[in-house]
């Protein structure tokens, strides 16, 4: 049994999707989430950049005294995971590898769409990964750079996020995949736009429930996981304007007005 909490981070507040949905399956677990609002998106940033970022990121957690960090972001995961393990003394999950177990396990026609920001999709990450599993699947992506700021502004349910929804996703539509996996953990909250448009015979996966799975799991087998009857919750952004607090609200479900606090990282 171990009280600590558990360190979960992204770029922005996206990662408060996984962060819900952790909560949800680890009712008794006491969470430290920090977003980097500051700087989101990473998406377009270089390896070297976003590696140096999620450093940062990690370091601040690590002086929290968690037990486990959780990457709830789609980029970092996919671009700088293996440096993340390299330097952490606590077991570290990202959230590809989870939602390209659930895809592979989905797909019936063996065609699979991703979509992401550019470094998620230029890293190959998860087509490497599904590659991996089951080489006869066919691998279809697209960038979707607006929709991070679309989430992150609370345009989600706009008449834009529909325009841009069906520009980015109609070469998807064509390919006829029938499982689309939502590379970024900010896709959620364009969820009902990104389903209305793909239409009822594509299955979405989010990387948040496969990635509580396997944090379930990991907690399981080393024995970490906690007794609190009274789980604390701690969240932590690198800037917080109003929209930063109405936003998060809606990733996470509650409010979130009293609970963001704002921290300055060392370089």
């Amino acid at each position: 049994m171990n009280n600590n909490p558990i360190g979960i981070f992204d770029s922005g507040i996206g990662g408060l999707t996984v962060a819900k949905e952790i909560v949800r399956q680890l009712p008794g677990e006491s969470l430290i989430y920090l977003g980097d609002t500051a700087r989101v998106p990473y998406g377009p940033r270089s390896k070297e950049v976003i590696t140096k970022y999620a450093m940062e990121l990690v370091n601040f957690l690590l002086g929290k005294k968690v037990k486990c960090l959780v990457v709830a972001c789609n980029t970092i995961s996919a671009v700088a995971l293996p440096e993340i393990i390299k330097v952490s003394p606590v077991p570290v999950i990202g959230v590809v590898e989870p939602a390209v177990k659930k895809a592979v396990q989905v797909t019936k026609n063996k065609k699979v769409g991703i979509i992401g920001t550019q470094g998620t999709i230029q890293s190959k990450a998860y087509e490497e990964k599904i590659k991996s599993l089951d080489p006869n699947i066919q691998v279809f992506s697209a960038g979707c750079p607006l929709f991070v700021p679309l989430a992150e502004e609370g345009l989600h349910q706009h008449a834009v996020a529909k325009l841009v929804a069906e520009d980015y996703l109609n070469e998807l539509i064509a390919a006829d995949i029938d499982t689309l996996v939502l590379g970024c953990t900010h896709y959620p909250l364009l969820l009902e736009t990104i389903a209305e448009t793909m239409g009822p015979n594509v299955a979405l996966v989010d990387s948040a429930e496969p990635t509580a799975e396997e944090l379930k799991k990991i907690l399981q087998e080393r024995k970490l996981l906690s007794g609190n009857k009274n789980p604390n919750y701690e969240f932590y952004v690198t800037d917080a304007p109003e929209r930063v607090y109405k936003v998060a609200k809606h990733f996470f479900g509650r409010e979130m007005k009293n609970k963001l606090k704002k921290v300055t990282l060392p370089s």
